[in-house]
């Protein structure tokens, strides 16, 4: 038709019959020269599969109880020190031996058991505080997903002077030397104070000290016995002798037996080593007699705390006759 020649259509159609090169497109092809940015990421293209991934996480999200959608607090430990101890089991039978606490901790709606309710009950008993929190705070406490926490007091340990100066005549003294399971530890508090010794002497590292585990398994003997942390055993013993004691070792490589010890009577500190290794070279070194415990099988080992006990028996039986 006249007069369509002059189209934009038309011009496009008649310079690209052209043959040779051209001197460009008028602008028209600018836009196609822009750049398009970076890349997006992969979890940000609908059709790659990392976005695919992301949708679907958001729905389960969604979906779960408002509880778990709640953000986690961030967790305090109680002021003052001291210990938690977490799950149902564990608290209720710390509760039962009495152990000393500054608060019961309980997450709000958690499945309630016998051994809630009990724990509840021995709380309110003892006028324990009780405090109902987030169970992502006991969560983020403990790590333990059961619920229930109860905080301990830190243990009041005495001296070892204040040992010396009121033990009664002739003096019996307890000396662990490295002794780690805190069960063991507990179990020898316990004798200590059933055959009156006058108190328990322990190091500060390395060893166990006075927990939850180890007031259960004293079954309250902690609160009557003098429990003393030293930083260096060896001079407690050379402290020990200048107060007038003699120490006894007690270990399972000695020749002598516990028959041949001839100063029950007199104010002595017995020694007894750790689980594994017993005596540490320099303890032994210190003492004024190293002797063991005589067993019809020689392959056999005495845990600690029962080789405790059976050298206090034998003492106070001396010294009863």
């Amino acid at each position: 038709m006249a007069g369509n020649s002059t189209r934009r259509g038309a011009v496009r159609t008649s310079k690209s019959a052209k043959k040779g090169p051209t001197t460009g497109s008028g602008g028209l092809n600018k836009r196609r020269l822009e750049g398009k940015g970076p890349t997006p990421k992969a979890e940000d293209r609908p059709y790659h599969a990392a976005a695919k991934r992301k949708v679907a996480a958001k729905k389960s999200a969604s979906t779960r109880a408002p509880s778990d959608k709640s953000p986690r607090t961030k967790s305090v430990r109680p002021k003052g020190g001291g210990e938690l101890v977490a799950g149902r089991n564990a608290v209720v039978e710390a509760l039962r031996a009495g152990v000393p606490a500054t608060e019961l901790i309980v997450a709000r709606s958690i499945d309630v058991d016998d051994r809630i309710t009990e724990s509840l009950q021995l709380a309110l008993a003892a006028r324990l505080p009780i405090r109902e929190t987030h169970r992502a705070e006991v969560e983020g406490l403990s790590g333990s997903s059961q619920g229930i926490l109860l905080a301990i007091k830190p243990y009041q340990y005495s001296s070892f002077e204040e040992i010396v100066l009121r033990a009664k005549k002739p003096a019996l003294i307890i000396a662990l030397d490295g002794v780690t399971d805190p069960r063991n530890l507990g179990a020898i508090v316990r004798s200590a104070a059933a055959f009156g010794a006058d108190g328990v002497v322990m190091t500060e590292r390395r060893a166990a000290a006075m927990t939850a585990s180890a007031w259960k398994s004293s079954a309250g003997a902690a609160s009557r016995m003098q429990i003393a942390q030293v930083s260096n055993l060896a001079r407690a013993i050379d402290d020990a002798k200048k107060s007038g004691c003699f120490v006894v070792g007690l270990d399972g490589e000695s020749e002598e037996g516990l028959s041949q010890m001839k100063l029950a009577k007199e104010a002595i500190m017995i020694v007894v080593g750790s689980e594994g290794k017993g005596l540490s070279r320099l303890v032994k070194e210190k003492c004024d007699l190293v002797i063991s415990i005589p067993m019809r099988a020689s392959t056999e080992s005495l845990n600690a705390s029962v080789a405790t006990a059976i050298a206090l028996f034998w003492v106070d039986e001396q010294r009863r006759k």
